[in-house]
């Protein structure tokens, strides 16, 4: 900060000249000039920064201020009883250098007439530069018995869930709770302004009440969340259950805007997630017990899935409405049953190991026939997995880059691949497919192909397994 040295001026011509102009001229004439080794020192009284520089050269208060904040300098923290703490400024590595100008405050005491004593005030600042080690700052303002040993400053709130009981309205507390980033901003403030004390009460330090016992948005809450506390939502997954109790629902209630309970949404999702991750079996795999006797475990587009989004919003609006209730939720993929397999117990297994497929209906097996599968010498192995029927279709030409074959039955599940009867084969079933495999689909026997036709629907799983 610069110097107003004709303020200064100022100040001198009002105490001491007196009105008369010419007066002035005629007595001022006979007043020696003020030596000059005089002139090259800060009269009494003087400060800079809030260092005491009384009789410095420029130099010497150069030095004196830099040595003071780099050795000497202690903040203080005052507490709203008085109390005092230190924070030595060795502690954070405090440190200052003089960017300002000192030569501008000599020169407006000389322009003043170099004016001291108790009517005068000789106290100034100047630019610095300081240093100090934040995280050391902020250590021992942590560290501070007035942040220590302050007692929590709490609003107004809604007491816990507890059986049995009502919730209520816990009154306010003013304690002298601190709020450290308000502190270490005043900190901060008084390190670059070079100040010895804080006044916490001053800077706002402690933190206040924002919720009062009478606040309306409060008891209205809280009248919602004794509405709401008894409430049961019991989500069923085939013989499974999950319970969403009335102090889990509350815990999800935000407020009102004045004519609808506020629910929060990311709370409901979590839970609706939660559910999915338990119970979804889409695109996961599959264990299942092949007619031969094998565990095997199979991966595909099958399976049930939770519409994850439609059925939060379904969740958020049954909430709203204060109605207990026993639900499947909304599924974005289906599949026949949750319990046992979740294809049911009618479906087709491909077992690509034995070369052999078995046709099961409601439990029963009602067709089984060998089959040959795709060629392995050219790379053409039909894939395992988890699949549905796509529709079945007769009299179909299958085509291909070498081939061109008509086929009375026709049912593909993955891509291209399906089953249809193959006429033009004297056997099947063993090892044929080693070498002599099919372009990746199942070749049945005709009259075979006919029966599983017959049967056959549009959806039904298919489980091919190795």
């Amino acid at each position: 900060m610069k110097v107003n040295s004709a303020a200064a001026v100022e100040r001198f011509i009002k105490r001491f000249l007196p009105a008369a102009g010419v007066c002035l001229l005629v007595m001022t004439a006979g007043i020696p000039a003020f030596a000059s080794e005089e002139e090259n020192r800060f009269v009494e009284g003087t400060t800079i920064n809030h260092v005491v520089v009384s009789g410095d050269t420029l130099e010497e208060a150069k030095v004196r201020i830099e040595s003071y904040f780099q050795d000497g300098y202690v903040l203080e923290i005052e507490d709203k009883e008085g109390n005092r703490e230190e924070i030595n400024g060795k502690e954070i590595l405090y440190g200052l250098k003089i960017t300002g100008s000192l030569a501008e405050v000599l020169e407006a005491e000389n322009a003043a007439g170099r004016l001291s004593g108790p009517g005068f005030d000789n106290s100034y600042r100047v630019d610095a530069e300081v240093t100090y080690d934040e995280e050391g700052l902020k250590a021992k303002l942590g560290s501070l018995s007035c942040v220590q040993n302050a007692q929590p400053t709490e609003n107004a709130r809604i007491s816990a869930y507890e059986e049995g009981k009502l919730f209520t309205i816990l009154p306010e507390v003013q304690g002298t709770e601190i709020d450290q980033n308000r502190l270490l901003e005043a900190a901060k403030a008084a390190l670059n302004e070079q100040r010895t004390l804080i006044r916490l009460e001053e800077e706002g330090c402690y933190k206040q009440i924002t919720v009062t016992s009478d606040n309306a948005e409060l008891n209205q809450l809280c009248g919602l969340m004794n509405d709401y506390k008894d409430i049961t939502i019991i989500y069923t997954f085939g013989e499974n259950r999950e319970t969403l109790t009335g102090p889990d629902i509350v815990q999800w209630i935000a407020g009102s805007d004045g004519t609808e309970l506020l629910v929060d949404e990311a709370k409901a999702a979590a839970y609706v997630k939660s559910l999915a991750d338990r119970y979804d079996t889409y695109g996961k795999p599959h264990v299942y017990q092949t007619t031969s006797g094998r565990e095997v475990t199979v991966t595909g587009s099958y399976g049930w899935q939770i519409d994850q989004a439609a059925e939060t919003a379904e969740l958020i609006s049954l909430i709203k409405s204060h109605q207990s209730q026993t639900r499947e939720p909304v599924y974005a993929k289906t599949a026949v049953s949750r319990d046992g397999y979740d294809f049911g117990n009618t479906y087709i297994e491909v077992d690509l190991k034995e070369q052999h497929l078995y046709f099961y209906e409601n439990g029963t097996m009602i067709i089984d026939a060998p089959f040959v599968s795709g060629n392995v010498a050219k790379d053409w192995t039909t894939p395992p997995g988890l699949f549905t029927l796509y529709y079945k279709q007769t009299d179909k030409v299958l085509r291909g880059e070498d081939y061109e074959t008509p086929v009375k039955y026709w049912m593909p599940f993955n891509g291209g691949i399906g089953l249809h009867d193959a006429n033009w084969r004297g056997s099947f079933g063993g090892e044929i497919y080693k070498t002599n495999g099919s372009h990746g689909c199942i070749n049945l026997p005709p009259a075979k192909a006919a029966q599983v036709y017959e049967h056959a629907y549009k959806g039904i799983p298919i489980i091919c397994c190795d």
